[in-house]
């Protein structure tokens, strides 16, 4: 009587949870989120990675959770700050506001601080050439500032970093009026400023 009342108190655990439920039978292999894989040539993987991406092009391949990605333009710190800012669900405008918020600061900050207001034009005049001064218009501000950005970039080579890296250091480094763009718009604006006495030769 003891021990079928000692039976009756263990606890009992349903058939049903012993079994780990799930769409896929185990013909489907596992989803590889990565990033570094898809970008490592077959050459360079070990004999297991051969053979596991020969099998993923034959069997197919269970989906990624929602919550991973394998995109090279995923960030969890911004997949973060959207979903603290997220309100409502409403997901897709945070992710427009974001965006929006970054191309401003690409746009306006860094690139509108970097352009130059006045430029020099070489004007003939009496057999001679003048560095003469002249206000530039916004197509030309606009290509200059462009133009140094990407030269600064290009050269900057001391540096072991990706093109998109240097951009976006000398883009934030200019909406803070600092770095090498912003020093050559200062160069050529104290330049135009000594030259200011051929002013009365430009025309156009």
């Amino acid at each position: 009587m003891a021990a079928s009342i000692s039976g009756l108190l263990k606890p009992w655990t349903p058939r049903v949870f012993l079994v780990r439920w799930s769409r896929y039978n185990p013909y489907y292999l596992e989803p590889e989120v990565r990033k570094e894989v898809y970008n490592t040539p077959i050459t360079e993987l070990s004999p297991e990675e051969k053979e596991l991406r020969e099998l993923k092009g034959l069997r197919p391949i269970k989906a990624a959770p929602s919550g991973i990605t394998s995109s090279v333009f995923s960030d969890p710190v911004l997949s973060k700050f959207v979903n603290m800012m997220m309100k409502h669900g409403n997901k897709v405008l945070a992710k427009e506001i974001l965006t929006q918020t970054l191309e401003s600061i690409k746009r306006k900050q860094g690139l509108e601080n970097c352009k130059p207001i006045v430029g020099l034009a070489s004007i003939q005049k009496g057999g001679k050439s003048y560095q003469v001064p002249i206000p530039l218009s916004e197509n030309r501000r606009r290509f200059l500032a462009m133009k140094w950005m990407i030269t600064e970039c290009r050269e900057n080579r001391h540096r072991r970093t990706h093109m998109y890296e240097k951009l976006s250091q000398e883009l934030l480094a200019a909406s803070a009026q600092e770095g090498n763009v912003i020093k050559k718009k200062f160069e050529l604006h104290k330049m135009a400023e000594a030259n200011r006495a051929y002013a009365h030769y430009r025309w156009w």
